[in-house]
């Protein structure tokens, strides 16, 4: 019965003949951003690094998605809706290949401190202010919570699936991301610059900062060689710790979200809510990729073919996404979660940096 269910779930991730022309345009799709992003690249310098093509890939997948996809979805949301799940769910586990245990270790424990206190922080103030007293609807408050805290939009759409918001959710999250992340990119060697936060910073202790409080990779990257190559070395590694903390959260997230109560309103045991827990797997196989990428001597033209993979998988997973984003419903969803967002940046910051200073002080 066991090896049934497994067959049937690696059966999913076999593309079927009804989804071949919805991932075709998908990946049309995810190649011209790809392209887009690395010609930005080249005629800037790197100076817009941030606009990576995640970014592209959500904003074009919304302008079609609300102008000429409508139009063909009935023929192509089999393949969009696969690019969203299983191809997620695949570029996840590839994000292993951009990660080592060797980078933990070669941190130290204040990195891995920083991000553990920034993580759950800013996590459960986000739940707290967005639930609370800002009336933002669970989901949106769930998924804003997990792009502030942990890698930015890779983190909204692994969490999409845990909490099964609509599609619409997922892109409002994003949104804070991007505009709050670009802004930190700039702001932080700014400050640093200024004098404002070498008073309380080394630039060792500034690189983790920057690792432990931007929202994506991309421009965790900007602002630490914004200071010097060594900095940036510091913030990269930072922020990847914080990324291999993906899997625990979604884990812990899933059990959260389990009812503590029956169907009939008794209590549940801690063992019957274990039971119904949705385990992330693809999570913790991410973890496993991980750790066979830092034991295993891998060759490296293999390492960036599988890298280069998983950038397209995440792009089209970003592309479906937007296609199946409706302006109508970020209208309906107001203002709010945006204010959440700029919150949440300004706790980033300012509390962020009080830890790190603490951290620093250990």
């Amino acid at each position: 019965m066991r090896s049934f269910a497994q067959s049937a779930a690696l059966y999913r991730y076999i593309p079927q003949a009804q989804q071949i022309l919805g991932l075709i345009v998908v990946f049309i799709g995810s190649l011209c951003c790809l392209w887009l992003s690395n010609r930005l690249m080249v005629w800037t310098s790197g100076r817009t690094l941030s606009l990576s093509s995640l970014t592209l890939a959500i904003l074009f997948g919304i302008l079609l998605g609300n102008t000429l996809y409508p139009r063909f979805a009935p023929q192509l949301s089999y393949g969009v809706d696969f690019a969203k799940g299983e191809i997620l769910r695949l570029a996840i586990i590839l994000y292993g290949f951009k990660l080592t245990l060797t980078q933990v270790t070669s941190a130290g424990m204040p990195a891995v401190l920083s991000d553990a206190m920034v993580l759950t922080s800013t996590f459960l103030l986000t739940y707290w202010i967005g639930t609370k007293l800002l009336k933002v609807d669970k989901h949106t408050t769930l998924l804003i919570g997990s792009g502030a805290s942990i890698c930015g939009a890779a983190a909204v759409i692994a969490a999409q699936p845990v909490i099964k918001a609509e599609a619409y959710k997922p892109t409002i999250a994003v949104a804070t991301v991007v505009v709050f992340g670009t802004i930190a990119m700039l702001l932080y060697p700014f400050l640093y610059h200024l004098g404002w936060l070498q008073v309380w910073l080394s630039p060792q202790d500034y690189g983790v900062y920057t690792g432990a409080t931007i929202h994506e990779v991309a421009q965790v990257v900007v602002a630490g060689n914004a200071i010097s190559p060594e900095v940036g070395d510091t913030a990269v590694v930072t922020k990847m710790i914080r990324v291999m903390m993906l899997a625990p959260f979604l884990l812990l997230l899933s059990f959260a979200l389990t009812k503590s109560t029956s169907g009939n309103g008794e209590q549940q045991t801690l063992l019957a809510r274990l039971k119904h827990v949705q385990v992330p797997w693809f999570a913790f196989i991410f973890i496993l990729v991980v750790i066979l990428h830092t034991w295993l001597p891998l060759p490296t033209g293999f390492e960036t073919m599988m890298v280069r993979i998983d950038d397209l998988l995440l792009t089209m997973a970003m592309f479906a996404l937007g296609l199946t984003t409706h302006l109508s419903a970020i209208k309906q969803a107001g203002v709010r979660p945006l204010i959440l967002g700029a919150i949440m940046f300004a706790w980033l910051i300012l509390g962020g940096g009080l830890i790190n200073v603490m951290v620093s002080f250990i």
